[in-house]
Protein backbone atom coordinates (compact mmCIF):
# COMPACT_ATOMS: atom_id res chain seq x y z
CA UNK A 1 0.00 0.00 0.00
CA UNK A 2 0.62 3.40 -0.80
CA UNK A 3 0.28 6.91 0.68
CA UNK A 4 0.08 9.04 -2.16
CA UNK A 5 -0.73 12.27 0.11
CA UNK A 6 2.59 11.76 2.08
CA UNK A 7 5.35 13.76 1.62
CA UNK A 8 7.63 10.49 0.99
CA UNK A 9 7.72 9.96 -3.38
CA UNK A 10 5.73 6.80 -4.41
CA UNK A 11 8.45 5.49 -5.78
CA UNK A 12 10.70 5.55 -2.03
CA UNK A 13 7.22 4.50 -0.41
CA UNK A 14 7.26 1.01 -2.29
CA UNK A 15 11.39 0.98 -1.98
CA UNK A 16 11.06 0.77 1.94
CA UNK A 17 8.32 -2.18 1.85
CA UNK A 18 9.89 -4.17 -0.39
CA UNK A 19 13.18 -3.83 1.42
CA UNK A 20 11.56 -4.86 4.50
CA UNK A 21 10.06 -7.78 2.89
CA UNK A 22 13.28 -8.65 1.51
CA UNK A 23 15.20 -8.20 5.36
CA UNK A 24 12.60 -9.47 7.01
CA UNK A 25 12.76 -12.89 5.06
CA UNK A 26 9.65 -12.79 3.16
CA UNK A 27 11.33 -12.57 -0.05
CA UNK A 28 14.21 -15.00 0.82
CA UNK A 29 17.64 -15.35 -0.94
CA UNK A 30 17.44 -16.05 -5.01
CA UNK A 31 13.52 -15.65 -4.89
CA UNK A 32 11.91 -13.83 -8.05
CA UNK A 33 10.58 -10.47 -7.56
CA UNK A 34 7.98 -9.26 -9.49
CA UNK A 35 8.36 -7.70 -13.09
CA UNK A 36 8.14 -4.20 -13.47
CA UNK A 37 4.34 -4.93 -15.33
CA UNK A 38 3.57 -6.26 -11.74
CA UNK A 39 4.81 -3.84 -9.55
CA UNK A 40 2.56 -1.42 -11.68
CA UNK A 41 -0.09 -3.36 -11.43
CA UNK A 42 0.22 -4.19 -7.10
CA UNK A 43 0.78 -0.33 -6.55
CA UNK A 44 -1.42 1.50 -8.93
CA UNK A 45 1.87 3.29 -10.60
CA UNK A 46 3.93 3.61 -13.66
CA UNK A 47 6.01 1.37 -15.22
CA UNK A 48 8.90 3.81 -15.02
CA UNK A 49 8.10 4.48 -11.39
CA UNK A 50 8.30 0.56 -11.07
CA UNK A 51 11.96 0.73 -13.19
CA UNK A 52 13.01 3.52 -10.37
CA UNK A 53 12.08 0.92 -7.36
CA UNK A 54 13.67 -2.09 -8.91
CA UNK A 55 17.11 -0.01 -9.75
CA UNK A 56 16.78 1.52 -6.41
CA UNK A 57 16.98 -1.54 -4.50
CA UNK A 58 19.96 -3.13 -7.57
CA UNK A 59 21.69 -0.08 -6.56
CA UNK A 60 21.80 -1.07 -3.06
CA UNK A 61 22.69 -4.89 -3.43
CA UNK A 62 19.42 -5.83 -2.39
CA UNK A 63 18.11 -7.80 -5.55
CA UNK A 64 20.08 -8.54 -8.88
CA UNK A 65 18.59 -7.46 -12.19
CA UNK A 66 19.69 -9.82 -15.32
CA UNK A 67 17.73 -9.53 -19.04
CA UNK A 68 15.75 -12.33 -19.94
CA UNK A 69 16.04 -13.94 -16.31
CA UNK A 70 14.38 -11.31 -14.05
CA UNK A 71 14.78 -9.37 -11.32
CA UNK A 72 16.09 -11.76 -8.62
CA UNK A 73 17.12 -11.56 -4.20
CA UNK A 74 20.77 -11.28 -3.45
CA UNK A 75 20.92 -10.00 0.19
CA UNK A 76 21.83 -12.76 2.88
CA UNK A 77 21.37 -11.59 6.47
CA UNK A 78 24.41 -11.52 8.38
CA UNK A 79 22.93 -12.72 11.14
CA UNK A 80 22.92 -16.31 12.53
CA UNK A 81 18.94 -17.62 13.51
CA UNK A 82 19.03 -17.97 17.21
CA UNK A 83 17.30 -21.40 18.43
CA UNK A 84 14.78 -21.63 21.15
CA UNK A 85 11.96 -24.03 22.28
CA UNK A 86 9.13 -23.66 20.30
CA UNK A 87 6.70 -24.93 23.13
CA UNK A 88 7.96 -22.09 25.52
CA UNK A 89 7.74 -19.67 22.24
CA UNK A 90 4.11 -20.96 21.84
CA UNK A 91 3.51 -20.62 25.52
CA UNK A 92 4.35 -16.89 25.48
CA UNK A 93 1.92 -16.10 22.67
CA UNK A 94 -0.85 -18.12 24.25
CA UNK A 95 0.04 -15.77 27.19
CA UNK A 96 -0.17 -13.18 25.10
CA UNK A 97 -3.39 -14.00 23.31
CA UNK A 98 -4.97 -14.64 27.26
CA UNK A 99 -3.64 -11.09 28.54
CA UNK A 100 -5.38 -9.01 25.82
CA UNK A 101 -8.41 -8.64 23.78
CA UNK A 102 -8.96 -8.92 20.17
CA UNK A 103 -11.11 -7.09 17.78
CA UNK A 104 -11.91 -9.38 14.50
CA UNK A 105 -11.37 -6.61 11.52
CA UNK A 106 -12.41 -9.61 8.93
CA UNK A 107 -11.47 -12.92 7.89
CA UNK A 108 -11.92 -13.40 4.27
CA UNK A 109 -10.48 -15.78 1.35
CA UNK A 110 -8.67 -14.39 -1.34
CA UNK A 111 -5.99 -15.56 -3.79
CA UNK A 112 -2.20 -15.72 -2.29
CA UNK A 113 -0.19 -13.53 -3.11
CA UNK A 114 3.01 -14.38 -4.27
CA UNK A 115 5.11 -14.20 -1.28
CA UNK A 116 2.28 -15.18 0.88
CA UNK A 117 2.22 -18.44 -1.19
CA UNK A 118 6.50 -18.53 -1.47
CA UNK A 119 6.05 -18.43 2.51
CA UNK A 120 2.99 -21.08 3.16
CA UNK A 121 4.54 -23.26 -0.10
CA UNK A 122 1.50 -23.60 -1.88
CA UNK A 123 0.59 -22.85 -5.78
CA UNK A 124 0.61 -18.87 -6.45
CA UNK A 125 -2.60 -18.09 -6.78
CA UNK A 126 -3.92 -20.69 -4.64
CA UNK A 127 -6.77 -19.54 -1.98
CA UNK A 128 -6.02 -19.07 1.33
CA UNK A 129 -7.99 -17.68 4.31
CA UNK A 130 -6.87 -14.43 5.37
CA UNK A 131 -7.66 -12.97 8.86
CA UNK A 132 -7.11 -9.11 9.95
CA UNK A 133 -7.21 -8.48 14.33
CA UNK A 134 -6.05 -5.55 16.31
CA UNK A 135 -5.07 -6.76 19.53
CA UNK A 136 -5.66 -4.28 22.67
CA UNK A 137 -4.22 -3.93 26.23
CA UNK A 138 -6.68 -1.82 28.51
CA UNK A 139 -8.93 -1.39 25.13
CA UNK A 140 -5.76 0.32 24.20
CA UNK A 141 -4.74 -0.99 20.42
CA UNK A 142 -1.22 -2.04 20.76
CA UNK A 143 -0.44 -4.75 17.51
CA UNK A 144 -2.13 -4.92 14.03
CA UNK A 145 -2.33 -8.59 13.10
CA UNK A 146 -2.67 -10.22 9.37
CA UNK A 147 -2.58 -14.06 9.52
CA UNK A 148 -2.89 -16.32 6.85
CA UNK A 149 -3.46 -20.56 6.44
CA UNK A 150 -4.60 -22.53 3.71
CA UNK A 151 -8.18 -22.48 2.63
CA UNK A 152 -8.62 -26.27 3.89
CA UNK A 153 -8.57 -24.95 7.32
CA UNK A 154 -11.53 -22.18 6.58
CA UNK A 155 -14.12 -24.06 9.05
CA UNK A 156 -11.25 -23.54 11.71
CA UNK A 157 -10.33 -19.97 11.03
CA UNK A 158 -13.82 -17.81 11.52
CA UNK A 159 -14.82 -14.18 12.82
CA UNK A 160 -16.22 -16.41 15.75
CA UNK A 161 -13.75 -18.65 16.53
CA UNK A 162 -11.00 -16.10 16.58
CA UNK A 163 -12.85 -13.57 19.23
CA UNK A 164 -12.94 -16.87 21.83
CA UNK A 165 -9.31 -18.34 21.46
CA UNK A 166 -6.20 -17.48 19.97
CA UNK A 167 -5.27 -18.74 16.66
CA UNK A 168 -2.65 -21.01 17.36
CA UNK A 169 -5.01 -22.48 20.11
CA UNK A 170 -7.51 -23.19 17.40
CA UNK A 171 -5.08 -24.80 14.90
CA UNK A 172 -3.96 -26.86 17.70
CA UNK A 173 -6.93 -28.11 18.90
CA UNK A 174 -7.95 -29.09 15.56
CA UNK A 175 -4.71 -31.18 14.97
CA UNK A 176 -2.50 -28.63 13.71
CA UNK A 177 0.50 -29.01 16.34
CA UNK A 178 3.18 -26.76 15.82
CA UNK A 179 6.51 -28.19 15.61
CA UNK A 180 8.65 -25.49 14.59
CA UNK A 181 8.24 -21.99 13.48
CA UNK A 182 10.49 -19.04 11.89
CA UNK A 183 10.37 -15.34 12.80
CA UNK A 184 12.13 -12.59 11.98
CA UNK A 185 11.48 -9.05 13.91
CA UNK A 186 12.54 -6.05 12.48
CA UNK A 187 11.45 -2.64 13.16
CA UNK A 188 9.41 -0.44 10.58
CA UNK A 189 7.25 3.23 10.42
CA UNK A 190 3.65 3.42 10.65
CA UNK A 191 1.74 3.99 7.02
CA UNK A 192 -1.92 6.19 7.24
CA UNK A 193 -3.79 2.59 7.69
CA UNK A 194 -1.04 1.08 10.53
CA UNK A 195 -1.76 5.03 12.44
CA UNK A 196 -5.54 5.11 12.21
CA UNK A 197 -5.76 0.55 12.97
CA UNK A 198 -3.57 1.51 16.12
CA UNK A 199 -4.19 5.21 16.95
CA UNK A 200 -0.76 6.64 16.77
CA UNK A 201 0.91 9.19 14.31
CA UNK A 202 1.84 8.12 10.90
CA UNK A 203 5.43 7.37 10.78
CA UNK A 204 5.33 6.37 14.04
CA UNK A 205 7.93 3.19 15.12
CA UNK A 206 6.45 -0.16 15.07
CA UNK A 207 8.00 -3.62 16.12
CA UNK A 208 7.39 -5.76 12.86
CA UNK A 209 7.47 -9.62 12.95
CA UNK A 210 7.13 -12.37 10.52
CA UNK A 211 5.94 -15.78 11.59
CA UNK A 212 5.88 -18.82 9.59
CA UNK A 213 4.96 -21.95 11.39
CA UNK A 214 5.07 -25.73 10.40
CA UNK A 215 3.16 -28.26 11.76
CA UNK A 216 4.88 -32.31 12.40
CA UNK A 217 5.24 -33.06 8.93
CA UNK A 218 7.34 -29.75 8.17
CA UNK A 219 4.45 -28.04 6.27
CA UNK A 220 4.12 -24.69 6.96
CA UNK A 221 0.13 -23.73 7.97
CA UNK A 222 0.29 -20.60 9.71
CA UNK A 223 1.95 -17.55 8.34
CA UNK A 224 1.93 -14.09 10.15
CA UNK A 225 2.90 -10.56 10.10
CA UNK A 226 1.95 -8.78 12.46
CA UNK A 227 2.75 -5.23 13.54
CA UNK A 228 3.08 -3.65 17.12
CA UNK A 229 3.47 -0.16 18.71
CA UNK A 230 6.91 0.36 19.91
CA UNK A 231 5.60 2.63 22.63
CA UNK A 232 3.23 0.03 23.86
CA UNK A 233 4.91 -3.30 23.46
CA UNK A 234 8.70 -5.12 23.51
CA UNK A 235 9.81 -8.51 23.67
CA UNK A 236 11.76 -9.80 26.81
CA UNK A 237 14.45 -12.73 26.21
CA UNK A 238 15.81 -14.47 29.55
CA UNK A 239 19.31 -15.46 28.17
CA UNK A 240 21.37 -18.45 30.08
CA UNK A 241 24.67 -20.05 29.91
CA UNK A 242 24.24 -23.16 27.35
CA UNK A 243 24.49 -25.32 30.25
CA UNK A 244 22.24 -23.73 32.15
CA UNK A 245 19.55 -23.84 29.41
CA UNK A 246 20.33 -28.13 28.59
Amino acid sequence: MVDRGAAVPLYHQIFLQLRDEILSGQRPYHSAMPTEQELSELFGVSRITARRVLGELAQQHFVERKRRLGTRVVFRSPGKPIEANIDQAVDSLLALGQGTTVNVIEVTMENASRTVSDLLKIPAGEQVVRAVRVRCLDGEPIGHVVSFVPASLEKIITRNTLVKAPILRLLHDAGRRAKHAEQTIGATLADTNFAEALDIEPRAALLRIVRTVYDEEDNPFLLTFAHYRADRFNIRLDLQEPAAAS
